[in-house]
């Protein structure tokens, strides 16, 4: 650097933050129990009113495409919450149940028809005309065996039989009168010549006269076809008998069948459709009650006729949907929607080697089974389900459902396919899914916002104060309850709200991630009963914590491990020109953890250009490329607002193997350039993390505990000096929920965190040079720079000179 660079100034002192602003305790003293057994449960969950209230809301409305979306993080308890609305809702609202049945259409066999009951009303109807079946298996069999039945049979037979025997011996008198006989054989009638009652032998018929034998002849073929006309006649004799018997067999039929679909059409006289069908069925009967008076050797004592019922489910009734036993609107729960699953099925048999369906093979799905209820549904599965999403919604839209076969759809496999009479559809779906998934539908299914025009988006956290204290101490006692554990002594109940809070990442908010909270006290009350403890008490929720973190900190282990062998390069003493120590944070499912990051920077002399090498090689993410597009331009606003910076600089982040995203690297980044421009080394015993807006204003970043504590626990291994610490944003100082060692070093005086609200004082802080001196180097330096750049500069004539030369 030249002399005749100004000097640098030391900066202002900067106080660390103060020990109790890193942590918001919850002092047990101020919770006004020994336990939570002596709270009263919560009736609906923490902080919920929103979601609630358009619950409420969506449920009650009954216009057409009201259904609901439930949104929120996994774990935050969308299930829990609509169990209990549902429960109350089902209660309130249950006027529109009813029992589903599918029966055999008579006229078209592959359309089945379908029965909408009262509750409880399927099943009655279906044992009635099993019963009506297994009557007539009894009753008609006796009916056609009765002493009537046979007389009047008989009668009809001799009636039939004198009618044919007249016919026949009135044609055999008129041929006797001319000594001509009828002789009945084994194949029919024939005509024969006769003398004095004897026939005639072929040798004496051929001694007669020729002209007798010529008018014998003529006589006999003549006889012959009145004997054809008589044989015609029988066949129409026989015709209209098997009518006489047909219409006998009718009459003793209504009189076994009628009394008994008598009573069951009185008995659902007030049902139309049932009725209907009824009347279909007693007209069937009447057609086929021959089939119930084929008596079988097994089944001939009485106990079988219920097993013979079996052999006639054309008469059958299929109770697809049976609400006989709820006491309100049904709410389903479907896990697995599947296509089938969802609007039903049509199963099929295997018989003589072909797939064959009737009506009693439909399978209800669960919008059958929430008809007139709620159905709950998991967006995501609901959306990977192949077809499920596209049938659910034709359901919804057209307000029926339709039972029908994909494999049909697409021509998979011929078989007997049936095409049920449709469901009528009266109900409330309730989708339950996150975020993105929301407005991912919302932007690309235009079908969805008509079909689900109720939202409600449950609420990640609740401010932290004394009333929302009490109430999450309550919320806590339900888990345990609902889940047998131990009850929570106060010591407990604070350390789980800090936790929460925490976890949250805000000192002024509780989380309310019902699952986290859930496997916490499950692994606290496990702890306390290997200990032998009746409550849980605050150490069993360290140890707690403690233990799942190490059952997933192998990680981080390894990574600092790099860093404390020097294989990752990160200082934590010194001072170096263009090398700031950043802070990444490493998302690993449920489990964060940080870590140190080098970032450096080097300047030269060029076009005003920072070169992001992150992103020249494809490694950054689109925020980061952001992130220094704002560094250059702040850069060049605050530096060379009126004149252009014949600048080149680049920037990296060093040894990184991997991708690199987000914005909370841009005060280091910055940091590092102005370090390399002015040769002004940078303190290495101190992180720093911030992003930068256009004016140099210090904005938060997420996951700031996890960021100082990875700087800490290197400089902690290493030898805390006193001076090491980490500048944070101002505005992030809310969300500082520290662990205790941490705080315990700051105490000491070991370790110290700072707060910056401007790169200013980022600056000022991390070089420990007042900023005005600093700006008068940068200023410098950049008219240094512009000299270069003109020394360098070539005229045109200068070139052309050049050139011919």
């Amino acid at each position: 650097m030249p002399d005749s660079m100004p000097p640098l100034l030391p900066a202002p002192a900067y106080p660390p933050l103060a020990p109790e602003r890193l942590y918001r305790h919850c002092d047990p003293a101020e919770l006004n129990f020994d336990s939570t057994a002596e709270l009263e449960p919560l009736a609906r969950q923490l902080g919920q009113e929103r979601a609630v209230e358009a619950l409420t809301f969506g449920l009650a409305i009954g216009h057409p495409g009201y259904n609901l979306y439930l949104m929120g993080s996994s774990g935050v308890g969308k299930r829990e919450l609509l169990q209990g609305i549902l429960a109350e809702a089902a209660q309130r609202d249950h006027h529109a149940v009813y029992d589903w049945c599918y029966v055999n259409n008579f006229e078209s066999p592959d359309s089945p028809l379908v029965l909408q009951l009262p509750r409880g009303l399927g099943c009655e109807l279906r044992r009635d005309m099993a019963q009506a079946v297994e009557d007539l298996l009894a009753t008609l069999p006796a009916t056609f065996q009765s002493d009537e039945y046979q007389a009047r049979v008989e009668e009809l037979s001799e009636n039939y039989r004198e009618q044919e025997r007249a016919m026949l011996q009135d044609l055999s008198e008129r041929a006797a009168q001319h000594n001509i006989a009828m002789i009945q054989t084994p194949s029919g009638y024939t005509l024969a010549p006769t003398r004095e009652g004897e026939v005639l032998s072929p040798q004496d018929f051929e001694a007669l006269p020729e002209a007798e034998k010529k008018d014998t002849m003529a006589l006999i073929e003549q006889l012959k076809d009145e004997l054809k006309g008589v044989v015609r006649a029988l066949p129409g004799q026989r015709k209209e008998s098997r009518e006489r018997f047909r219409q006998l067999n009718r009459e003793f039929s209504q009189m076994a069948i009628d009394p008994l679909f008598a009573e069951l059409k009185r008995k659902y006289r007030e049902h139309e459709a049932v009725a209907a069908y009824l009347e279909a069925v007693h007209n069937d009967v009447l057609e086929e009650a021959e089939a119930f008076t084929e008596t079988r050797e097994e089944s001939a004592i009485p106990e079988n006729l219920k097993d013979r019922v079996r052999e006639f489910p054309r008469y059958s009734v299929n109770v697809l949907v049976d609400n006989r036993d709820s006491s309100g609107a049904p709410v389903v729960y479907e896990d697995n929607p599947t296509f089938a699953n969802l609007l039903g099925r049509s199963e099929h048999l295997s018989q003589m080697g072909a797939l064959v369906t009737d009506f009693t093979l439909i399978k209800p799905g669960a919008l059958h089974r929430a008809n007139g209820g709620y159905l709950v549904l998991d967006a995501d599965k609901v959306l990977t389900n192949p077809f499920a999403w596209t049938g659910l919604k034709r359901a919804l839209m057209a307000r029926e459902l339709r039972i029908q076969s994909l494999d049909a759809q697409f021509s998979l496999v011929a078989t007997v396919q049936l095409d049920p009479e449709p469901v009528p559809l009266d109900i409330k779906v309730l989708l339950v899914g996150d975020r993105n998934l929301f407005y991912l539908l919302q932007e690309y299914d235009p079908e969805f916002a008509a079909l689900f025009k109720v939202v409600a988006d449950m609420a990640e956290d609740v401010d932290r104060g004394p009333e929302s204290t009490l109430l999450f101490a309550r919320m806590l006692h339900t888990l345990a309850a609902e889940n047998n554990l131990l009850e929570l002594d106060r010591s407990a109940v604070a350390r789980v709200i800090e936790h929460a809070a925490r976890r949250m990442e805000d000192s002024a908010k509780l989380s309310l991630h019902r699952g986290r909270l859930q496997n916490l006290l499950a692994e606290s009350d496990f702890l306390a009963r290997r200990a032998g403890a009746g409550r849980i008490a605050a150490s069993h929720v360290d140890a707690a914590i403690e233990a799942a973190i190490r059952r997933l900190d192998q990680l981080r282990e390894r990574s600092q491990e790099g860093i404390l062998r020097d294989i990752m390069l990160v200082a934590t003493e010194g001072s170096v020109v263009g090398q700031v120590n950043g802070l990444s944070v490493y998302l690993l499912g449920d489990y964060a953890f940080g870590k140190p990051t080098r970032i450096t920077a080097t300047a030269r002399l060029g076009a005003g250009r920072v070169l992001d090498i992150e992103r020249e090689v494809d490694l950054g993410g689109k925020i980061h490329s952001k992130a220094v597009m704002i560094i250059s331009a702040l850069l060049a606003d605050r530096y060379a607002r009126e004149r252009p910076l014949p600048l080149s600089a680049s920037l990296v982040f060093e040894q990184s193997y991997g991708g690199i995203e987000g914005d909370s690297a841009s005060v280091a980044e910055l940091v590092a350039l102005v370090s390399a421009i002015a040769a002004i080394p940078v303190r290495q015993d101190l992180a720093v993390t911030g992003s930068l807006n256009q004016h140099g204003t210090v904005q938060a970043i997420g996951g700031v505990n996890e960021k100082i504590e990875g700087f800490f626990d290197i400089c902690r291994v290493r030898g805390l000096s006193g001076s090491q610490g980490v500048v944070v944003p101002r505005a992030n100082e809310v969300h500082l929920m520290l662990r205790r060692d941490v705080r315990e070093a700051v105490s000491a005086g070991q370790f110290h965190i700072y707060s910056a609200a401007t790169i200013d004082q980022a600056l000022e802080l991390m070089t420990g040079y007042s900023v005005a001196s600093i700006d008068a180097r940068v200023s410098a330096r950049v008219d240094a720079l512009q000299r270069l750049a003109r020394r360098y500069a070539l005229k045109p004539q200068d070139s052309e000179r050049d050139h011919r030369e």
